[in-house]
This record gives structure tokens, C-alpha cells and sequence, in this order.
């Protein structure tokens, strides 16, 4: 009984083992005798139709059967943007950063900062921010900083790029959202009775962000916190700025 328990457990170790291997070639011949053209022609016709997951799968593979040449570079742009569709923007901004880094010089190069750019904006728009009613400002800016990095850099380098024009648009709505956590925290820092903490606070606003929404009241928190500290005349200069620039400069002030 001994002899035959461990015959059958041979057997099917064997049977695993085969099962295994069948699996495993039939994995490797998904690509076989396919060139690179075909591979990245797989990889593009599963993005058409959203099965990101597989187009991933098919622009890796097409990278590690065919390291360089021209689909190959290809598949290599055409891998950010699946995992943006994805919403694997960490894997997306790892994409670009090394495609960036490998061809500093290659014609297309300009997407590649683009993506990073978008992959950076996406992220910034979570799930719950997109989804539940939360006060964006008290969230930090991390990502909406490296977005409007990533396009500050496009617009820098290529100024005529097909991408420069959607990634200006993007680059206001970041603005406005590291203006609004900048300010969150200059008015945390007032009423905290942290006046000069404040009032820089608020001054690099209007030095950075001048024409954003936050400006207005960044100005009325500079002349709040230097009136607070018998700073007459950068309080006054404040306040000066506040009315030379906005018809409905009082309504910024805190008359309480």
C-alpha cells in the first residue's frame, strides 16, 4: 500500500509538472514567429478596444523580444498611454520618466513629457475627489505640482508640440489648485496668530500666482497679518495692490 500511495504521488507530481510546462510554452508561443510590427499591431488593436491589461502585456513583450528598432520605440510611447487608460498612473509616470531618460533626442519624445504630465494630472483626480464632495484645497499638491511641472517642461522645450495647446489648459487648473492649497494654508497660519508666517505665505502667492482666484485674498491676508504686527507700510503697500487691482477690493477683507 506504501509502494502504490507513493507511485500515485510520483504520478502526479509528473502529471503538475507536465500540465506546467504545457502552460507555460503555450505563454511563450503567444509571440512566437511574430515580428515587431505585428507585435506592436496586436498591442495597439487591444488598446481600440480598451483590453488595456493585454496591450501592456503585448508592448512588454514586444520590448523584450525586440529591444531597439523603430516599433519597439513605438510600443515603448504606446505603453504610457495604456497605463493611463489603465489608471496605472504610477506605472505610466515610470514609462515616461525613462523613455525621456533613454531618448532625450527622439522625434516623439515631446508625448512622452505630455503623458507625464496627464498620468500626474489623473492622479491628482482620485476616485474620491472625483467622487465625494472634499475640499481640494486642504489636499496636498504633490501631483497637481508635478503635472504642471511636467508641462511647464513641454511648453519649455517644445513650444510648437501638437500637445503644448491642451497642456497650457491643464496648466491653469493645476495653478489654480496649488494657489488654493498655498492659500489654505496662509489662512490656517492667521488663525493660528502666526502673522508672519502668514503674511510670507501669502506673499509668495501673489509673487507665483497672480492671476489666480487665491491672489485677492492672499493680498487681504498680507495686509491683515502686517497691520497685525505694526507693519505700516507693507500693510499699506498690500493693501494698495489689493485696490489697484480689484474693482471689489473690501469684499476680500475680513471687516469682522
Amino acid at each position: 500500500m506504501r509502494g502504490n500511495h507513493k507511485l500515485i504521488k510520483i504520478t502526479l507530481l509528473t502529471l503538475a509538472c507536465v500540465m506546467l510546462n504545457a502552460c507555460k510554452d503555450g505563454s511563450e508561443d503567444t509571440y512566437k514567429g511574430m515580428s515587431a510590427e505585428q507585435i506592436y499591431n496586436k498591442g495597439r488593436q487591444a488598446m481600440i478596444k480598451k483590453y488595456n491589461q493585454e496591450a501592456i502585456k503585448d508592448f512588454e513583450a514586444l520590448e523584450a523580444r525586440y529591444p531597439y528598432g523603430e516599433y519597439t520605440d513605438k510600443g515603448q510611447l504606446a505603453i504610457i498611454a495604456a497605463y493611463v487608460d489603465n489608471e496605472d498612473n504610477g506605472e505610466a509616470i515610470a514609462a515616461a520618466d525613462r523613455f525621456i531618460r533613454v531618448h532625450p533626442r527622439h522625434p516623439h519624445v515631446d508625448y512622452a513629457y505630455y503623458m507625464k504630465g496627464v498620468a500626474n494630472y489623473n492622479a491628482n483626480f482620485s476616485w474620491a475627489f472625483r467622487n465625494i464632495p472634499l475640499d481640494r484645497s486642504k489636499r496636498t499638491s504633490v501631483y497637481a505640482q508635478d503635472s504642471f511641472d511636467a508641462f511647464k517642461l513641454l511648453i519649455e522645450k517644445f513650444p510648437n508640440s501638437r500637445y503644448a495647446a491642451d497642456a497650457r489648459k491643464r496648466m491653469i487648473v493645476m495653478r489654480e489648485q496649488i494657489a488654493d492649497h498655498e492659500l489654505y494654508i496662509a489662512e490656517y497660519y492667521q488663525v493660528q496668530g502666526a502673522d508672519l508666517a502668514a503674511a510670507n505665505r501669502a506673499a509668495y502667492i501673489v509673487n507665483e500666482f497672480s492671476r489666480t482666484e487665491a491672489a485677492p485674498y492672499a493680498l487681504a491676508i498680507m495686509y491683515q497679518s502686517y497691520k497685525n504686527m505694526k507693519m505700516q507700510d507693507q500693510a499699506a503697500e498690500a493693501l494698495a495692490t489689493l485696490k489697484a487691482n480689484y474693482k471689489d477690493w473690501d469684499l476680500y477683507l475680513d471687516t469682522n
